[in-house]
């Protein structure tokens, strides 16, 4: 498992890290995660992970105010989350999830950066099967904390796997305990600096450099979209 957690993490950060538009996506998720559960952030737990990456990110808490406060205006009710399946260059495939206002224009876009690539969309649900989804924390390592204590501690709340990385430490554990894993790190205060839902390959496969730099120019166009929230695909 851990390969499978890891492979990705370092191209997908560097990639996050990058994006030009940046605030305005973790906007949208902290308006879209406050629409659904209300305003209150000790009441609403995906509000609460939302702020929790932004302030990760060094978003200002003038911004993370006004996307909370923007759940209430009407422009909030369209946003909708959706997701698109498609196979890109030589084959890889990528899950594209997003949250749109307009999802005509939307499925447009994400259908052209595929077609432009030599790609296409495939139906809805196709590529299901083809990733596994894992809830994902990430806090920066206090001194003297003892792993093996706290893997102990986290693995009657669904934890599957924890590492550490460069003075950082990586929570895993299956999608629905994404709640109770994040309530027993709160429970020993820790402070978690990222905490997501994130797609794995079952299959995770090797692409040639050349046959890489194709799919990452599309995967750059696609993850520039202002609708997209997150992007994954099966490269090892």
């Amino acid at each position: 498992m851990g390969r499978a957690f890891e492979y990705r993490r370092a191209a997908k950060e560097k990639r996050w890290d990058k994006m030009s538009k940046l605030f305005p996506k973790l906007a949208k998720a902290i308006t879209v995660a406050a629409k659904e559960g209300g305003t209150d952030p000790d009441m609403n737990a995906k509000l609460r992970t939302a702020i929790q990456n932004a302030k990760g990110q060094n978003m200002p808490k003038d911004n993370i105010d006004a996307a909370i406060k923007r759940a209430d205006g009407k422009d909030a009710d369209a946003y909708v989350e959706v997701n698109y399946e498609g196979k890109g260059p030589h084959g890889v495939l990528v899950f594209v999830e997003c949250a749109t206002d307009n999802t005509t224009r939307t499925v447009a876009n994400v259908k052209s950066y595929f077609n432009k690539a030599g790609g296409s969309l495939v139906p809805s649900g196709s590529l299901e099967f083809m990733f596994n989804r894992n809830a994902v924390f990430e806090f920066d390592k206090p001194e003297g904390m003892d792993l093996e204590e706290l893997e102990l501690e986290l693995i009657d709340a669904g934890m599957e796997e924890i590492e550490e990385q460069e003075g950082k430490v990586y929570v895993y554990g299956d999608y629905t305990q994404f709640g109770s894993i994040s309530k027993a790190l709160e429970d020993l205060n820790i402070e978690v600096t990222k905490a997501s839902l994130q797609r794995f390959p079952t299959t995770p496969v090797d692409f040639s450099e050349e046959q890489m730099e194709e799919i990452e120019k599309m995967l750059d166009k696609v993850e520039d979209d202002d609708d997209v929230q997150a992007v994954y695909t099966n490269i090892a």
